[in-house]
């Protein structure tokens, strides 16, 4: 398939851009339900749109490119090639900064807190030429030459988790993006899955390592012994029937939109079902201890979650309990005939040479800093270890923190310019 391009400029691509973000309808009905509350119009107008429409609607040039994988998926990123304020011309020498989200989450995370804020202007505005990817399965990426997303015969579209997206993804947004530029390397950006999938992608594929200039993990997710998070300690345990399960009820993805989230609430999140801890942590909302201006809640709320498979889920439930960062374990005879082997092979972390930054925070439930410390000590090539000056900082903080420029974002370039000096 021929890549494609979309061009929007400024104000403009509001219009042009017939999309909104994923979770508008839901948004638009608590605001006048509410009366509009304590929440600005400006924040509803915001929350109405879609990632690029946020990107143009404060003036900063915004691409949408579509690349198909190996496997047919088609995806879509989203490109900032330069800043509005700062470095505002295109320029074919700047560094690139591809940045990749987490699970349940989209290319938004690093865009809706705001010029000035989030992450992807901040790159921008220090000369940076901005690419965000859509994993598989999100909003943005819902599309397959052949395969279904919302086919209720089966959920063949469905059947991956974040070891596809290392293995097929990636490569297909790194080609597209050094062929389009004709660089040669690039900066990545990865928060939590987002490091997931980096690690996935180098170890499968060592040939990749040359493209980085550095990595950047904001997070990264791999082993998780430590891991304190209700929701996938008691998931874990049922990692083998979770997938099963759901797809004799008809799902083959989670949180995709907010219709599912209601009627998942209203026959799976009763008391006594497994699914207790997901419902309690991830559908009713937002972390009450996260470091984030409330102001901000109906704009978050609007796109995430941005879906994702149940595979995904359960993968990380798998990294639980068998306590290893190792491929998706199917079933014996399915293991024997993909990987050669009865069990899964562990993600061979000795072949990921790429430059590692590691950040990360010392109140971060999800990669807790004892499991960021045992996975710098199976890198070979780790630059350096970051903890967050903030003691509060926790996982949500490195996308939603109101100062996470301040104590993060800003210490990133300087890195990054680091690593640039060092090639």
């Amino acid at each position: 398939m021929v890549p494609k391009i979309v061009l929007l400029v400024a104000l403009a691509a509001i219009t042009v851009n017939a999309r909104r973000a994923p979770h508008a309808d839901y948004i638009e009905s608590l605001f006048k339900a509410n009366n509009g509350g304590r929440f600005s119009s400006d924040i509803l107008e915001d929350s109405l749109l879609d990632a690029p429409g946020l990107v143009a609607k404060y003036g900063y040039p915004i691409e949408i490119h579509h690349v198909t994988t190996s496997d047919g998926y088609i995806l879509e990123m989203h490109r900032i090639p330069h800043g509005r304020d700062e470095h505002n011309t295109r320029d074919p020498s700047k560094p690139i900064a591809f940045i990749m989200h987490g699970l349940l989450s989209s290319s938004a995370d690093f865009i809706v807190k705001g010029p000035g804020n989030a992450l992807a202007y901040v790159l921008a505005e220090a000369g940076y030429d901005v690419w965000l990817g859509n994993a598989r399965g999100n909003y943005y990426s819902r599309d397959h030459l052949t395969l279904k997303p919302d086919s209720n015969i089966n959920q063949n579209f469905w059947k991956f988790s974040w070891d596809e997206i290392g293995n097929f993804d990636l490569p297909a947004f790194i080609d597209y993006i050094l062929e389009t530029t004709g660089q040669s390397k690039l900066h990545y950006l990865g928060h939590s899955q987002g490091g997931t999938t980096f690690l996935v992608l180098n170890s499968l594929r060592p040939e990749y390592n040359e493209k980085f200039i550095s990595f950047q993990g904001l997070a990264p997710a791999s082993f998780m012994d430590n891991n304190d998070v209700s929701m996938f300690q008691s998931l874990a345990p049922f990692e083998n029937v979770i997938e099963s399960t759901a797809y004799l009820l008809g799902y083959g993805e989670v949180f995709g939109d907010r219709d599912f989230i209601t009627e998942f609430k209203a026959n799976y999140c009763g008391e006594g079902s497994i699914f207790t801890e997901l419902c309690s942590s991830t559908i009713t909302g937002l972390n009450e201890r996260e470091f984030y201006n409330s102001t901000m809640v109906p704009l978050f709320l609007a796109h995430a979650p941005a879906g994702a498979s149940i595979r995904q889920i359960a993968h990380y439930g798998q990294v639980i309990k068998f306590e290893a960062f190792r491929r998706y374990n199917h079933n014996s005879l399915t293991n024997l005939i993909v990987y050669g082997s009865r069990n899964p092979p562990p993600y061979d972390l000795s072949k990921v040479t790429a430059p590692s930054y590691l950040h990360y925070g010392a109140s971060d439930k999800e990669v807790n800093y004892r499991d960021l410390h045992n996975l710098a000590s199976k890198l070979p090539n780790v630059v350096g270890k970051y903890r967050i000056e903030r003691e509060t900082f926790n996982h949500y903080d490195f996308i939603w923190g109101i100062d996470a420029r301040q104590v993060l974002y800003d210490k990133l370039i300087t890195l990054m310019k680091d690593a640039e000096s060092r090639l």
